[in-house]
This record gives C-alpha cells, sequence and structure tokens, in this order.
C-alpha cells in the first residue's frame, strides 16, 4: 500500500509537492524553503520524481578528457588552488604539440569529448586558442570541442581586439562545438567582489552566453557552493539561470560542483558533507525545470555519493575523465582516483540501481558492442528527448 504524500513530504512541504506533481514552476520562496528544511528526504523524493518523469532509471556518462592548457593567471580567485603561485603549483602553459601528445595518449580509449579549460594567461596570444581546437579536430576528429569559459572567452576576445561574437564565430571555424558553464562560480555581486572581483561579473558571464546562442552553440551551466554564498543567493543563481535559459534555450546541463577548500585561500572553511551536496542537487532538480539533464560530477563528489545523487536528481555523471587537474590531482589529498574505467562506470551506475547510458555530448546515445570495447564503436545517434 503506496503511502499518502503527506506522510512523505510532511504538511510543511506538501504545498511545493502539489506543484512538483502537477510540473508546476517553483518560486524563489519555494527554493529558500527547500534549502532551509531539516527533510532532506524529502526534497530528495521529490527531486526524484522529476529526474524519473524525464529520464526513467536512466543514467548518462560520457567518454571525455580534460585538457588543462595552462595554470597560469592573473585573476587571483580566492577558492582556486590550481593556478600557479608562491608556494603552490609550478607554473606551466602547453604548447601545441603538448596538447597534440595528450590527446595521443588517450586515442585507444576513443574519446568522444575534450573538455579544454584553464587559467587566465596574458601571454597566450589569439591564435593559440584557435590551435587548440585545430588540434583536437587532427587528432580525434569525431570528438566534441567542449571548451573556454566565458571568463575565457572574454580573455581571447581582447587579446584578439575583437567582440565576444566574432572570437566564438572564430573559435568554431577552429572547431569549437559548446561552451562549459564555469568561470562565474555563483551570481552574486557580493561574492564576486569579496572572492573573484577581477575576473567576469554576472552580466559579462550572461552576455558572453547569449552571444553563444545566437550562434548556436550548446552551453552548460554550473554553480560552485560551499564556500561564503548563502542560501538565498544560491536560489537567486538557480532563478537567474532558468530565466537565460527560458530567453536563450540553449542550456543542455547543470552540474553543482562542491567547493573544496584544500590549499586555497579559504582553507579555514570546513569540508562539505554529502548531507549538503544531496541537497544542491535535489533543490536543483526541483528549479531548474527547463534543464533537462542535472550532472553530479563524481571526480568532486566522489563515486559514492553520486550514486545517491542519482535517487536525488542527478540523472548524469560525468564520464571516465582523463586528466582533470583544477581540484586536485591524482594522489593529492588521499586515495582519489581521477578516472574510471567504462566497465566501473556502468558497474557504479547499475549497483545504484539505474541503468547506465553512454552519450555523446550533446545527449545522443552511443552503443557499443560489449563483445569488443577496445574497438570502434557503432553510434546511433538518435537523440534523447530534448526540452522545447
Amino acid at each position: 500500500m503506496a503511502l499518502a504524500p503527506e506522510r512523505i513530504v510532511g504538511q510543511e512541504l506538501i504545498d511545493i509537492y502539489r506543484k512538483v506533481e502537477v510540473g508546476e514552476r517553483l518560486s524563489a520562496e519555494d527554493g529558500l524553503r527547500l534549502y532551509e528544511t531539516k527533510n532532506l528526504t524529502a526534497v530528495g523524493y521529490m527531486a526524484n520524481m522529476v529526474r524519473e518523469r524525464l529520464h526513467g532509471k536512466r543514467t548518462y556518462f560520457v567518454r571525455n578528457q580534460h585538457i588543462n592548457y595552462t595554470n597560469i593567471c592573473n585573476k587571483f580567485c580566492k577558492f582556486c588552488s590550481f593556478y600557479a603561485k608562491k608556494g603552490g603549483p609550478d607554473p606551466y602553459e602547453m604548447s601545441i604539440e603538448e596538447v597534440r601528445r595528450r590527446l595521443d595518449w588517450h586515442k585507444h580509449v576513443d574519446i568522444t569529448e575534450v573538455h579544454m579549460v584553464g587559467g587566465i594567461n596574458p601571454r597566450l596570444p589569439y591564435q593559440y586558442y584557435m590551435d587548440l581546437c585545430r588540434v583536437v579536430k587532427e587528432v580525434l576528429p569525431n570528438a566534441h570541442v567542449k571548451a573556454f569559459t566565458a571568463v575565457e572567452i572574454e580573455q581571447i576576445a581582447n587579446k584578439g581586439g575583437v567582440t565576444h561574437e566574432q572570437a566564438l564565430r572564430d573559435l568554431v571555424e577552429a572547431g569549437l562545438d559548446s561552451l562549459p558553464g564555469g568561470g562565474i562560480e555563483i551570481l552574486s555581486d557580493r561574492v564576486h567582489r569579496e572572492l573573484f572581483g577581477k575576473k567576469l561579473g554576472g552580466d559579462g558571464w550572461k552576455s558572453v552566453a547569449r552571444a553563444a546562442s545566437r550562434l548556436g552553440l550548446t552551453q552548460y551551466a554550473t554553480m560552485l557552493y560551499g564556500h561564503i554564498e548563502t542560501a538565498e543567493e544560491r536560489v537567486s543563481h538557480l532563478m537567474q539561470l532558468r530565466e537565460l535559459q527560458d530567453e536563450t534555450k540553449h542550456f543542455v546541463c547543470f552540474t553543482p560542483l562542491s567547493f573544496h577548500p584544500e590549499k586555497t585561500e579559504l582553507e579555514d572553511i570546513k569540508p562539505l558533507t554529502g548531507y549538503v551536496d544531496l541537497r544542491n542537487i535535489a533543490v536543483s532538480r526541483l528549479m531548474l525545470d527547463n534543464f533537462e539533464h542535472i550532472k553530479s560530477f563524481w571526480i568532486m563528489n566522489t563515486p559514492e555519493l553520486t550514486q545517491a545523487a542519482l535517487w536525488y536528481g542527478a540523472d548524469d555523471t560525468d564520464g571516465l575523465v582523463h586528466e582533470y587537474e583544477i581540484t586536485y590531482k591524482e594522489g593529492e589529498f588521499g586515495n582519489k582516483k581521477q578516472a574510471l574505467t567504462y566497465t566501473n562506470m556502468c558497474a557504479m551506475i547499475r549497483e545504484a540501481g539505474r541503468v547506465p547510458i553512454e552519450r555523446d555530448s550533446l545527449y545522443h546515445e552511443i552503443k557499443r558492442d560489449p563483445e569488443a570495447m577496445s574497438g570502434k564503436p557503432t553510434r546511433q545517434l538518435t537523440p534523447l528527448s530534448v526540452m522545447g
């Protein structure tokens, strides 16, 4: 006998449940209540309702490689442990040939997405960014190039003396396929001033997003949480993204990113708990009704937390993730793995009671012959449901 909704979500949240049940858009006040309630189980239950309405048990992942082409950066964000600084990582900038070598390392994996981001390095010329895109297409002609946050796009445009839109046009011609979602961290003027004041602000970030949408570029969005932001600022961030998506319709996935304070200027902040991570994933799923996909980035959340997140609104785990260095390098801070095999990824998802679906960057399903996993895949690019 099924439990009545009141028994699951309680009287405190039953009005929100009724909205979720019929697909009614939640308000900012609803979002704040979802952050403040002690009943995380109820929030997860409602988020899972939406997740299963959209995707059933399907859980997506991609074969991807990360290229962090430089850690030299002139923005000095207080939350960042990646950029080169005294007492921190040694500075580097990859030559195009070094990028080529790194792409060659993983050719046997049949990478379908190359994710490239880096620091804001004023020494790099305009042509360098075009060459980054071109070398990926030379080495991996079928790979999707997902590269350059809005902050990087601003730097590239400034270096070339062109508009955001012209820089994006030139990058698309060179091989760029989509924009990742990082760079803005959280859409709050207060947090921007306190933590990353030298970087592009919220209005600038939205301007780049609008320019990308005019060119038809697919985009992704994120939110960095767990530093100095308030619950109200998290809700505001989600509301602003929802409004921007209403306008552009070019965002395909949202990823809540868990802040890691190790080796940053905010080391005194306590590391986040799974309780906080699950809440942010669940609230994101409930508030972002016009985003089809919500991702739990297992590199930051751990595989174990990501398994739970698949019942709290997440339908995507990111991917096999070769060479991710922004949060930490492999071997730092304990035994934190930087890659999963195809087999381990599928096993992790199945163990959580979900169905693994390999995808490309645009959420087309990729079907592979399980008897020939090391060979070329048979791609069936049948689009999954796309929100209008």
